[in-house]
């Protein structure tokens, strides 16, 4: 072989290397573990805007991807056991839904990378030692529920001035939820407000929950994020209304069930930007070197339809800053 050909040869063979890596790499199918709060069937994120950021960077379930979701919503002894599963199937990425998920994957596994998503304040929670550097085999995103709380307390007492009781209804085995309800007091202080509290941990709590808000005489409800079905909600909402009891939640798609005000993060760009996460880490990044993502938008929603069942009227001032009115 001349000089002139074993360049030429080489020169392709240096060029279809990478191409050949490349192709390898596009070849691959990721497994991806996703822990839901609310469980699988019901989970409206996983359903729509977690696929969707996926989808938008390349990833398609059948083809590069299959997503492994467990959840057992209600029951906290469980969490370990669906995380352990998950690790023995040797997922590339855990997607951890909730705080009581994302420590408990934090525990079980401390070398898969774990991107958390619906996290209050993960560093108060024990998750990071810091938003800018997590340094641990976990990332991802972050609620700030505790100021959406006191934020929520004021519009309700905004749209139902003459309310003094709220029942807030919450998930007590949900460590996410334990600052947000201790500000709670502070901030219902403040606004005139004597909050009281009954726990909701699965449907089977529900009715008791019910009894439990009409002996506390309650003039309104705050609800956190409970591990309960969408028609659970539906019930929740339908016994506020028969009740005439105003309703405030951090939780979206609660006021689009027929709740009456939420102000919040926009969770769904959340669950959508949990794709940027795990399209980072599977080309290679540690999930310690990557920021946690604090909010950057939040949206205010009132149920009008929900304030007409109520025989309440929403000031103009009120529903002019609203994001969104449900009609």
């Amino acid at each position: 072989m001349d000089r002139r050909s074993f360049l030429g040869t080489l020169a392709t063979a240096l060029l279809a290397a990478p191409l050949a890596v490349e192709g390898q790499l596009a070849s691959r199918v990721y497994r991806i573990g996703y822990l839901s709060y609310l469980g699988c069937s019901d989970d409206p994120f996983l359903r729509d805007p977690f696929r969707q950021g996926l989808r938008e960077l390349g990833y398609v379930e059948g083809r590069n991807i299959v997503i492994e979701c467990r959840g057992a919503p209600g029951k906290p002894d469980r969490l370990a056991d669906l995380v352990a599963e998950l690790v023995r199937l040797n997922v590339d990425v855990l997607v951890a839904v909730g705080t009581p998920f994302a420590l408990t994957a934090k525990q079980v596994t401390g070398t898969i990378p774990i991107v958390m998503v619906y996290i209050g304040d993960p560093v108060v929670s024990g998750l990071v030692s810091s938003l800018a550097r997590p340094e641990a085999n976990l990332t991802g995103s972050s609620m700030l529920a505790s100021g959406m709380v006191q934020k929520n307390l004021e519009l309700l007492k905004e749209a139902a001035p003459s309310v003094s009781r709220v029942t807030v209804l919450i998930d007590s085995s949900n460590p996410g939820q334990t600052l947000p309800d201790q500000e709670m007091a502070a901030a219902a202080k403040v606004l005139g407000l004597r909050p009281q509290r009954v726990d909701v941990r699965t449907s089977v709590d529900l009715d008791a929950a019910f009894a439990a808000v009409l002996r506390q005489r309650a003039e309104a409800l705050y609800v956190h994020p409970l591990p309960i079905p969408p028609r659970d909600i539906e019930r929740l909402a339908e016994f506020a209304i028969r009740n005439r009891l105003p309703t405030a939640t951090v939780h979206q798609p609660y006021v689009r069930a027929g709740l009456l005000i939420c102000y919040a993060t926009d969770l769904a760009r959340q669950f959508r930007r949990a794709g940027i996460y795990i399209d980072k880490i599977l080309k290679g990044a540690t999930p310690g070197d990557l920021p946690v993502e604090q909010p950057d938008k939040y949206e205010f929603i009132v149920n009008l339809k929900t304030a007409k069942a109520l025989g309440l009227t929403i000031p103009p001032s009120l529903l002019a800053r609203a994001d969104q009115v449900i009609e």
